[in-house]
């Protein structure tokens, strides 16, 4: 489908988690106090662009009547991930995982993890991490877990900066920090979750 602006995305995660939590879809007053909008016509805006790309179904002027569509049932899964050194990442997403009731949002992915690396917290081969992708890398907390793609290949590791390099580090004293210039490193997504066990029923 096609990507969200800032503003489309912020109002489609809203409905998902006001919909799921409540059985129906809210009011126009009640999308405007969500949004901090004192006006109607960006949120009719916003809806009819939802609707046009496909995430909502809407019968415009009736804001009751809208239907968050089936994109937000799970995340796709893109490929694989080292947790171990580095390997090729992202597929087109062949799989979705059902993760029906938790709070994903639209351009959340899940990966398979694959190595040792990161089993000091607790992610283990065969696990699936759920990510979310970074927007700000600046304001990246220290430590967070990430998907980061350098030169060889995209890597599962925490996540460290010293002055103009970045250090991704693992969780296992089997492997060796990595460090690369912060130029040379592209952060892919954050960690949200992790998946261990993957059922297949879950995979659709």
């Amino acid at each position: 489908m096609e990507p969200l602006t800032v503003a489309q995305q912020e109002l489609y995660d809203w409905l998902v988690d006001y919909i799921r939590e409540h059985q129906h879809s809210p009011s126009i007053r009640q999308m405007m106090r969500a949004m901090g909008l004192k006006s109607p016509a960006p949120i009719q805006s916003r809806l009819e662009h939802l609707k046009n790309k496909g995430y909502i179904e809407w019968s415009e002027g009736k804001a009751r009547t809208i239907r968050v569509k089936g994109n937000a049932r799970g995340v796709p899964i893109l490929g694989t991930i080292a947790a171990g050194f580095v390997n090729e990442v992202f597929t087109d997403g062949i799989e979705r995982l059902d993760l029906t009731g938790l709070p994903i949002r639209t351009n959340d992915y899940a990966l398979k993890v694959t190595g040792d690396s990161m089993i000091g917290e607790q992610i283990c081969d065969g696990d699936v991490v759920i990510m979310r992708p970074i927007t700000d890398p600046q304001s990246l907390r220290e430590g967070t877990i990430v998907a980061a793609r350098v030169e060889s290949g995209t890597t599962l590791k925490s996540f460290h900066r010293q002055g103009n390099l970045v250090q991704l580090k693992p969780a296992n004293p089997k492997y060796p920090v990595m460090e690369f210039p912060a130029e040379a490193v592209d952060l892919q997504g954050r960690l949200i979750a992790v998946w261990r066990g993957l059922d297949p029923d879950l995979v659709v």
